[in-house]
């Protein structure tokens, strides 16, 4: 890739910032993107390249870092980066043993390269242990601060989180710029693994306007970039002059590489892309449900959420149910795109119940994206399970069992086809069925990824709105008609569920906003709704627990990030 550059001739600093997508524990494929990143910044006689928070070992590693082998290997791939550090900085991140006999055996740690020497080891300070972090079960906080010379000049070296202790509600009771200021820097260098939601691009500029505007210096931030199973990195990175202006940002969702010069003053030598004034102030903290809101964004963090996890685990073959609904037809559109239409199968699985024109908008569907597809009606399966279990049954009236006979024909159907040829299964649901149990455990929540699992059902259709933003792919009749399981005659999602105009945002207040039943019912919501909506979410969570990881695009994604007991009393 080429490196996009400003040239200044008066400068204190040429520095490239080296926005990557890394493969956790992949130590050869990480140590030798970023060596070739430091061999492109060499040649374009850069003083300084910084890349992004663990970037040796891939972030998060989760326990991986708990076996010795691993931290070995990191520390082998430093010593092998500091080797190309000749006549350049070189900034990587990467786990840190403790020496001390107290505290924990890690550090998150930051290592500073120059001609082939480790010239400093930088500790992050703060130590994130909510939503999706846990930084605090492996590593220890740093317990000093030190400003790093370099060439003539200082720099206060950060690691994500380090500086979004601003605000009028810090979360922490100490903040390591203050500390920093101390030693007086000239610019602060900050690498980053700061994962994507739909209100986070906004959040970062608010973050690093706030650090600019307290410490009057210059600010380079370093994000990754990449999808590690359900977390989506989307890179982003920042470069800000000293009076906050945004001077250099890196694409989101894509590797870069980006040079900036940085100048005496604190200003850097490019156009202002975003004057101070215009720049946010404020983190984006939506009050309500916007389904529209940043869906380019998710659009593209579900593609690369798709790509990545496919990719990184050595598949290339997905397949899914097609039903001719809403959320299959996402699914498959999403899918098409991240991995090629040829790499996607669709089975069509029509039930006694499915309606004609729930076939032919599969049909259409699989058409317009010219991907295989494949009709294999279920009724015969049907049958012969009801048949099976008719003497146990007896004379019992139709209901929900025999409902869920079909999903889970159809779940074993599709895992039979992904097992004979190699396929991923891709689960279809959204985040409103999986938040009120609107779905079938081993039957339509089977799957390997959940595309969908974080967006809620008003999201799928703004997505469905934006990949048709161009032409007609997803057929207009799957937007217009009323959403069905199609598990028996006539059914409609509204007859079990709450509108889902309604339905979504008292979800959005109980899950994002975290909100209890009260504070949702004095926003002007139906207080049965209210009680019913919460008690379906609450009731729920064993199948939750059971589900395949969800690519998470919003503030508070089902799994790992939302830790609620399966067994308990409150608003159940």
């Amino acid at each position: 890739m080429q490196i996009k550059q400003k040239d200044a001739d008066i400068c204190l600093m040429k520095i490239v910032l080296a926005q990557q997508n890394y493969r956790i524990g992949d130590f050869e494929l990480n140590t030798r993107k970023i060596i070739e990143a430091i061999r492109q910044a060499k040649a374009e006689g850069a003083d300084l390249i910084m890349f992004s928070e663990m970037c040796i070992c891939g972030y998060p590693a989760r326990d991986f870092v708990e076996f010795n082998n691993f931290i070995e290997q990191c520390e082998h791939a430093v010593d092998t980066i500091r080797l190309e550090s000749d006549g350049i900085g070189v900034l990587i991140g990467g786990p840190a043993r403790n020496p001390q006999v107290l505290g924990k055996d890690l550090f998150n740690a930051a290592f500073f390269l120059y001609n082939r020497e480790l010239v400093a080891t930088i500790h992050k300070t703060l130590l994130p242990t909510y939503d999706v972090f846990d930084e605090y079960r492996y590593f220890e906080p740093a317990a000093s601060w030190q400003v790093v010379p370099f060439k003539g000049k200082k720099l206060a070296i950060t690691i994500c989180e380090d500086i979004w202790n601003l605000g009028d509600n810090p979360l922490y009771t100490i903040c390591p710029m203050d500390k920093l200021m101390e030693q007086q820097p000239d610019m602060m260098l900050n690498i980053s693994a700061s994962p994507f939601d739909y209100t986070h691009d906004e959040d970062r500029k608010a973050v690093i306007k706030s650090n600019v505007l307290k410490y009057r210096m210059p600010l380079l931030y370093c994000n990754a970039v990449g999808s590690q199973t359900e977390i989506v990195f989307d890179g982003g990175s920042l470069v800000f002059d000293a009076k906050a202006n945004l001077c250099a940002t890196l694409p989101l969702f894509e590797e870069a590489l980006h040079a900036v010069t940085v100048l005496d003053d604190g200003s850097i030598a490019a156009p202002i892309l975003e004057p101070a004034a215009r720049m946010p102030d404020h983190e984006l903290n939506p009050p309500r449900l916007e389904p529209e809101l940043n869906i380019e964004q998710v659009h593209a963090a579900l593609v690369m959420g798709v790509r990545d996890y496919f990719n990184k685990m050595g598949f290339n073959k997905a397949i899914l149910g097609s039903s001719g609904g809403i959320d299959s037809a996402v699914t498959l559109a999403l899918a098409c795109e991240a991995l090629g239409k040829d790499q996607v199968r669709a089975i069509l699985l029509p039930s006694p119940y499915s309606t004609e024109h729930s076939v032919e908008d599969a049909v259409a569907l699989s058409k317009n994206l010219q991907n295989p597809y494949d009709i294999v009606p279920i009724h015969q399966v049907y049958q012969s399970m009801l048949d099976t279990v008719r003497p146990i049954f007896g004379d019992l009236p139709f209901s929900l069992a025999e409902e869920n006979m079909q999903s889970r024909s159809r779940g074993n159907l599709l895992m039979a086809i992904a097992n004979k040829f190699g396929y991923i299964l891709l689960n279809t649901s959204n985040k409103s069925e999986l938040a009120t149990g609107y779905g079938t455990l081993y039957g339509d929540m089977a799957g390997g990824l959940s595309v969908l699992g974080d967006c809620y059902k008003l999201q799928v259709y703004a997505l469905a709105q934006y990949i048709n933003r161009e032409r007609e792919i997803i057929p207009i009749n799957i937007l217009q008609k009323p959403p069905s399981a199609e598990l028996r005659p006539g059914q409609k999602d509204s007859d079990s569920l709450p509108d889902y105009e309604v339905l979504d945002q008292i979800l959005y207040q109980y899950i994002e906003k975290r909100n209890g039943p009260e504070e949702i019912k004095a926003l002007g919501f139906d207080e049965a709704l209210v009680n019913r909506t919460l008690k379906m979410v609450n009731t729920n969570e064993y199948k939750r627990n059971q589900f395949c990881p969800i690519i998470r695009i919003s503030p508070k994604a089902f799994g790992v990030g939302r830790r609620v007991p399966i067994v308990g009393k409150y608003l159940s």
